[in-house]
């Protein structure tokens, strides 16, 4: 598999023709769209994707009238790709809601960084992150419900996506409970029950994953991520990156520059 051209944050009425070249194109629309197909039309509300293939390019139109948010992956595939994905039921030229849109958007984040810096494993990285994105749309499709049945869940994927956007911040969970009037417990009970992981643990998780980022990518010292990433103390910071890497953050930074 190889991908040609990665998009994110694109904003339009329509897409053009340098937009969909290549073999295959996924698509993660981020705001409410209309498809046209064969005289008939699809509107969804919240997030929504799809896998076209080559001349099929989608017709939408904002559910709006305003322009379309989306991301863009361009890929080719081998026969073994194709088999991979005929053996998987991957919707192809059909787009599917997407309930729950963060493990897809972490994975085109995490290829377009890799995109621009073209590791030594590539090819392998590329692959395996489209093998990510087909997985989460094939449970997307198979779902019969297009919302889990759980209260304040739109309100609670906010909260998620925020706190995987800024972990930095200072997160309050009575300030969180405030503002979705609900108790702490009940909020406790609802978050990990949604996403399998209490609240706490994603804000550390967030942290440690931006660390990870600052580690890979810029020259500043442990104690300065540690300030980024929202900690007031460095020990505590290290404690956890080393509970959640197995290693610390000086080993971490060695490891990835070798390889």
């Amino acid at each position: 598999m190889k991908v040609n051209r990665i998009r994110l944050n694109c904003n339009k009425k329509q897409l053009s023709e340098t937009d969909c070249i290549h073999n295959y194109t996924f698509f993660l629309f981020r705001t409410p769209v209309t498809f046209r197909s064969d005289g008939e039309k699809i509107t969804f509300k919240g997030t929504s994707a799809a896998i076209f293939s080559t001349g099929n390019k989608p017709d939408f139109v904002s559910a709006d009238k305003v322009p379309v948010k989306f991301d863009y992956v361009s890929f080719q595939i081998s026969p073994v790709d194709k088999q991979y994905m005929s053996s998987m039921n991957i919707p192809i030229n059909k787009p599917v809601p997407i309930t729950d849109d963060i493990v897809i958007s972490n994975t085109l984040n995490s290829m377009k960084s890799e995109f621009s810096q073209k590791g030594r494993y590539h090819i392998e990285f590329m692959e395996l992150s489209m093998r990510i994105i087909f997985i989460s749309v094939c449970e997307m499709s198979a779902r019969k419900k297009s919302l889990p049945d759980i209260p304040h869940y739109n309100r609670l994927k906010a909260v998620r996506r925020a706190i995987i956007a800024e972990p930095m911040k200072e997160w309050s969970v009575d300030d969180i409970c405030y503002n979705l009037n609900i108790s702490r417990t009940y909020f406790h009970r609802l978050y990990k029950q949604a996403f399998g992981i209490t609240c706490i643990q994603d804000v550390i998780q967030s942290r440690i994953n931006y660390a990870c980022e600052l580690l890979k990518n810029t020259d500043l010292s442990v104690s300065e991520i540690s300030e980024k990433c929202g900690y007031d103390s460095d020990s505590y910071f290290m404690r956890q990156f080393r509970h959640l890497k197995n290693c610390t953050p000086s080993e971490y930074r060695r490891k990835v520059r070798n390889e």
